[in-house]
């Protein structure tokens, strides 16, 4: 009891006091709150008591017999405006080893060198260059929210003719150009390849992909992204994985740590959230205060197949109906072996091949089995390995079960 009594003394809203019985807010005071008396102190304990009865069944939650997915919101949403950029360009990569394209079978390299040359003030036009160290190459690069004028970032290289290796090669000076067309970084550098390729006459091996590669700290940034987030009034966060149990679990959230309505769900993957009138900061401290916020989420029961390698990924909202499922293998086994008909002696015949198959076929019968109605993952998952069936005769199964309405989830192939 004395427990529930410092709680109940010491939670109070960051914002001062809201009226208990409505949406209109007391003298909303930082510090200790507002002067009040009679109903507005009345008010006040109601308050102070909720409180901390939320804040010990928060605490109790953890030893609750079923634990839900919790998160940060930090970690399932989006901010609006802060995001990267894609930035790509065209270069050429030279100092190759022999190992560049060939200008014959590459005209898009041979025309980028001459045009290089010319702007060095080197005239190659009618002339029959046979060099094997260019390579031209596919440069991109991310730009990451907020970054600056002068800072660096990676950038990745790929070639694009027919270059056997770009190892040992050195980037020369290309423009990056974003989604408008204008230049927002150059790159430039020397390139790191994590495979290589070598042989001879007679054999030769490959690792990795030596056609591409990526230059550290290899783009410097030239333009930056006219966004200023603190200048904001009001955003949207955007749900990775929308839903709308977890979208208005979010609002709540964050109405509740706040202490007055101002992030409403516009839809499953959407909240909006309004920067209140009297928060003592911009918008980027109030993103600091509630991405901190933990929230459970909620997601629609899905199944996830893959049938190339046989991969099956439930959720633990799965639930199957009582149903009963029986499955036979069969197996096919084809075997040749030709035998060859001699002619008989001193006879004008001729020895032939004559084909002679055997084929056997082999069924498993299993019996009956049922799957009951089930409340968790783990005992759908043991309802059906009870059956004795391998992943691949899984899939077809959860595929019939569907088909006959006994399932409760939806079923993604990839």
């Amino acid at each position: 009891m004395r427990l529930f009594l410092v709680i109940f003394q010491t939670i109070k809203s960051p914002f001062g006091v809201w009226h208990a019985s409505g949406n209109t807010p007391v003298e909303l005071v930082h510090g200790d709150g507002p002067k009040v008396s009679g109903n507005n102190m009345a008010n006040r304990a109601l308050k102070r008591i909720w409180a901390g009865f939320f804040a010990v069944v928060t605490m109790l939650a953890p030893f609750s017999e079923s634990y839900a997915a919790t998160a940060r919101i930090k970690d399932i949403v989006d901010i609006e405006g802060v995001r990267d950029n894609q930035l790509v360009g065209y270069g050429l990569v030279v100092g190759l080893n022999g190992t560049g394209d060939s200008l014959n079978n590459s005209p898009f390299t041979r025309q980028s060198l001459q045009a290089m040359l010319e702007r060095l003030g080197v005239n190659t036009r009618g002339e029959n260059m046979r060099t094997a160290n260019v390579a031209a190459v596919m440069v991109t690069a991310n730009l990451p929210a907020f970054s600056t004028q002068g800072s660096r970032i990676d950038v990745n290289v790929a070639a694009l003719g027919d270059a056997k290796s770009l190892q040992g090669g050195t980037l020369l000076v290309t423009p990056l150009l974003g989604a408008d067309g204008e230049v927002y970084a150059i790159a430039q550098g020397s390139v790191l390849i994590n495979g290589f390729s070598a042989g001879g006459n007679a054999a030769s091996v490959v690792s990795g992909v030596p056609t591409t590669g990526r230059i550290s700290s290899g783009g410097l940034i030239e333009r930056e992204i006219g966004f200023v987030l603190g200048a904001q009034r009001t955003l949207r966060l955007a749900l990775r994985n929308p839903d709308l149990t977890t979208s208005r679990r979010i609002a709540l959230s964050i109405n509740d740590f706040i202490g007055i309505p101002s992030a409403t769900p516009e839809d499953p993957a959407t909240v909006r959230i309004h920067l209140p009138y009297n928060f003592n900061g911009n918008i980027v401290d109030l993103l600091t205060d509630i991405e901190q916020l933990v929230v459970e989420t909620d997601q629609a029961a899905k199944i996830i197949i893959d049938e190339n390698s046989g991969l099956i990924v439930m959720g633990s909202e799965v639930r199957v109906s009582a149903v009963a499922v029986a499955q036979s293998n069969l197996t096919v086994t084809i075997a040749e072996t030709p035998i060859v008909s001699q002619p008989e002696p001193l006879s004008f015949g001729q020895t032939v091949p004559l084909p002679r198959t055997d084929l056997e076929v082999t069924t498993r019968e299993t019996d009956l089995g049922i799957v009951p109605s089930t409340v968790s993952l783990q005992e759908l998952v043991d309802g059906l390995n009870a059956l004795g069936i391998g992943p691949r005769d899984l899939i077809a199964i959860l595929q019939a079960i569907k088909a006959s309405g006994a399932l409760q989830a939806e079923i993604e192939v990839l």
